[in-house]
């Protein structure tokens, strides 16, 4: 408790010389006072330690240098909290023969309290002189009730701001704890996902009765649902470790146009074996994360396939051409609102008509975290009942490995 209680006072001495313009505020309560040592002490029942000062008597307190609280006149205001000004102590019949000036040597003080806006006592506003001094007026006790409040006010606006930041501190901490909770849950539910959907091929590949190979059929596609989201969920939490979307470049066409037709084909087994219309015209070299291009491509046939009619194609256009990859998704259906395009690369963001649907709401987000890895644009059209996102990127990467900012 002692080690809290000085690390309490410490602070309170940091908070005091962070007090915008403290010590040009010392410089005018001693010009205008002709006191020439003045201070902004801290002072508790147990001590009595220097914030701030001005010393031109060389009375030798700098911040953090402490007096024997009992010998200290400042003390008393603790307990009474009335102010105590002596203009001489030789012709004061109340300090005259008083400890406190005998031990230090002074002829004139002033010692105002400083309360917290909660009405607790912080400590004292005071001043001393070796000689005597006319501070017993209204404009003198006027400016330290003044400075007092002055001070009082900005302790209590950096009090709060330091709470505020340690509160903002302390979610942050949480945040990554949960991140990271989120990317060891993700990695440690892929194996299972994986063994389910490995149950389910064999299923489909042995000899069982059409009613058992259609609900393999569903667990099998269902896994795969189980492993977009799952991927989705790893890399935003990656994103937000700090961790980004790593790269991996690579130049191959074939293989490419191979993943990005596995994905259309997958895309149609999962919905029912929709229509998806595809043109693929791959020809100049792409340099690319094979991968997540096809990642890409997956989270917006997800998209595009989720919010569509059943009835209508979705289309995918796939070009590497005039130095650019470009790779679009168009589907047809409910335009999405102008205001809600900017929020659609969000994380997490469902608009509110939309806020019961399935999923969480990373996969377009993911995309174009994906996009600007590859040092590319992820964009957003819709009018009439027709959206088109499309992914375009410079075909020559000058970097061979890059993570999303």
């Amino acid at each position: 408790m002692g080690t809290e209680k000085s690390l309490d006072l410490r602070k309170d001495i940091e908070d005091i010389n962070e007090i915008p313009g403290i010590h040009e505020l010392l410089n005018v309560i001693s010009s205008s006072s002709n006191m020439r040592f003045v201070a902004v002490a801290r002072v508790t029942k147990e001590r009595w330690i220097t914030g701030v000062s001005k010393d031109d008597i060389d009375f030798g307190l700098r911040p953090g240098d402490e007096l024997d609280v009992g010998s200290t006149i400042c003390n008393e205001i603790r307990q009474h909290h009335i102010p105590v000004i002596i203009e001489d102590v030789d012709s004061n019949a109340i300090f005259c023969n008083h400890h406190t000036p005998q031990q230090y040597g002074f002829k004139s003080y002033i010692s105002y309290p400083i309360f917290l806006k909660d009405g607790s006592f912080f400590g004292t506003l005071c001043a001393i002189d070796p000689k005597p001094a006319k501070i017993n007026n209204d404009r003198i006790k006027n400016m330290f009730k003044l400075y007092t409040d002055l001070i009082s006010f900005h302790l209590e606006a950096i009090h709060k701001l330091n709470h505020a930041n340690r509160k903002i501190k302390k979610q942050q901490e949480i945040a990554e704890l949960r991140e990271t909770f989120v990317a060891v849950l993700g990695h440690d539910l892929r194996n299972p996902i994986g063994t389910t959907r490995m149950c389910a091929d064999m299923l489909l590949s042995a000899k069982i009765p059409d009613a058992a190979k259609k609900q393999a059929e569903i667990i099998k596609s269902t896994s795969y649902r189980m492993q977009s989201l799952i991927d989705n969920l790893l890399d935003f939490a990656k994103g937000n470790l700090g961790d980004g979307i790593s790269l991996h470049l690579k130049s191959d066409n074939i293989e490419l146009e191979k993943e990005l037709h596995e994905v259309i084909a997958e895309s149609k087994i999962l919905n029912d074996n929709r229509l998806i219309e595809t043109n693929i015209n791959l020809s100049h070299d792409v340099d690319c994360d094979i991968n997540r291009i096809a990642q890409l491509l997956s989270n917006l046939l997800t998209n595009a396939l989720k919010h569509s009619e059943s009835k209508e194609p979705v289309e995918v256009e796939i070009s590497s051409e005039n130095s650019e990859f470009s790779l679009a998704v168009i589907n047809y259906g409910e335009t999405i609102l102008e205001k809600h395009q900017e929020n659609l690369f969000k994380p997490y963001f469902k608009s509110k008509a939309k806020s019961n649907e399935n999923g969480l709401g990373l996969g377009l987000y993911i995309a174009s975290e994906i996009a600007k890895a590859h040092h590319g644009d992820l964009y957003v059209e819709s009018n009439e009942g027709k959206t088109c996102f499309s992914f375009h990127m410079p075909l020559k990467s000058n970097i061979e490995s890059a993570e999303a900012l």
